[in-house]
């Protein structure tokens, strides 16, 4: 099994994991998982607290590498040795917590870990990136007049389109969203909603990962639940309601 380099994308970007099992020490997190993504189709991991999701987000984004099973990334085998050969393969995630530091600016969030260097002295080239920046949140209808001020003066759904936008415009074609919409009000979660869809549009393979089940089943085109490390079942949403899923949630 190989790791995947830069600019392995394609039209699919598919992924695929069969019969995955991950453990820690006894503890048997994942157990004869498979599931498989496509471009362009909203997938939501559902379980309760403790369930694998993580461990399972976790294994995709090359944090954790599965004890047994098999992973490919395009039909080619992929096994990440950290989450920078996810990134470099197109492999992107938005955790709750963001990744935002506050007291830095917009623009340096933005290019955090990635700054756009100018010149002979290893400067950052600062209107590049403050142009850069402010065009890409545009995308998201986000206005932003002043990328050099804080990004702690941001919503808490202006710092995730700030993620997302950054995941993006670094390659990313297989989007993770950890808990999207768990930290926002009414309002912001009606507009990280409409954004979650944005990205289906683009044809990204988005991976929801969601306690929500009213709004994931609005949201998504396929429905994985698992619980006590194991698939609970898989359903397409044709298929289910969200009662259903819920009613197999809540055995």
């Amino acid at each position: 099994m190989g790791y995947l380099g830069k600019n392995m994308h394609t039209a699919s970007n598919q992924i695929v994991l069969r019969n995955i099992y991950k453990n820690f020490g006894t503890i048997n997190a994942l157990k004869d998982i498979s599931i498989v993504t496509h471009s362009g189709k909203i997938h939501c991991i559902l379980g309760d607290n403790g369930a694998g999701k993580s461990t399972l987000v976790n294994i995709i984004s090359g944090v954790f590498q599965p004890d047994r099973g098999e992973y490919k990334v395009n039909e080619k085998s992929a096994l990440f040795k950290n989450p920078r050969q996810a990134l470099d393969a197109g492999i992107s995630t938005v955790y709750q917590n963001l990744a935002i530091i506050p007291i830095m600016n917009i623009y340096r969030n933005f290019f955090l870990g990635n700054e756009p260097i100018s010149g002979h002295v290893n400067t950052i080239n600062k209107d590049f990136a403050i142009e850069t920046t402010v065009k890409e949140l545009k995308k998201f209808d986000i206005n932003i007049e002043d990328a050099k001020r804080a990004a702690g003066t941001l919503s808490g759904g202006q710092r995730q389109i700030l993620a997302i936008a950054r995941a993006l415009y670094f390659g990313a074609k297989i989007l993770i969203l950890d808990e999207p919409t768990s930290a926002l009000g009414v309002r912001e979660s009606n507009k990280g909603v409409e954004q979650i869809i944005q990205l289906k549009e683009q044809n990204i393979n988005v991976i929801l990962v969601s306690h929500n089940i009213d709004q994931a089943f609005m949201l998504g085109d396929k429905f994985f639940i698992i619980k006590n490390g194991e698939m609970a079942g898989q359903f397409d949403k044709l298929e289910t309601s969200a009662n259903s899923l819920r009613t197999i949630l809540e055995k």
